[in-house]
């Protein structure tokens, strides 16, 4: 006898396993961004301000993918049981405040300071808090 699964009413607690990694991997590289953008305003080394820009850019790409897969889950319909729309939208703000502050941080280092620290500490903030959302709709079925 075979066994058969019900997924309609399995609904996993957690995202899957490589968008957690696109998430994950896209805040680090934001936060890190952030603290490079500090080294700089302490430092005036150029060369902190052309690693932001570099690290900026790989989060971009992690996060536009991110935002892919959450709207394509959010529209798949997964028995009733999808995070909702918050979570996406936020993830796209993050993405085009981000794309704003790379394009900050093409200007001169000098020209870059203060707007790209500031840009940074609130993409990073933006992008914790659509984390935040996506991991407590999925556990308490909230923003759905």
């Amino acid at each position: 006898m075979a066994a058969t699964v019900d997924r309609s009413r399995a609904v996993s607690g957690r995202l899957a396993p490589l968008h957690s990694f696109l998430l994950g991997g896209a805040i680090t590289l934001f936060i890190a961004a952030m603290l490079s953008d500090w080294a700089y305003s302490t430092s005036y080394e150029i060369q902190w301000n052309n690693f932001a820009s570099w690290l900026i850019a790989g989060a971009l790409v992690l996060t536009a993918l991110a935002v892919v897969w959450g709207f394509v889950d959010f529209f798949r319909n997964d028995g009733g049981q999808t995070r909702g729309l918050v979570y996406p939208v936020l993830l796209l703000i993050t993405w085009i405040l981000g794309f704003i502050n790379a394009l900050v941080h093409a200007k001169d280092a000098w020209a870059s300071m203060p707007e790209g620290l500031v840009l940074s500490i609130i993409v990073v903030l933006l992008a914790c808090i659509a984390a935040g959302a996506a991991s407590m709709s999925r556990r308490t079925g909230a923003l759905s």
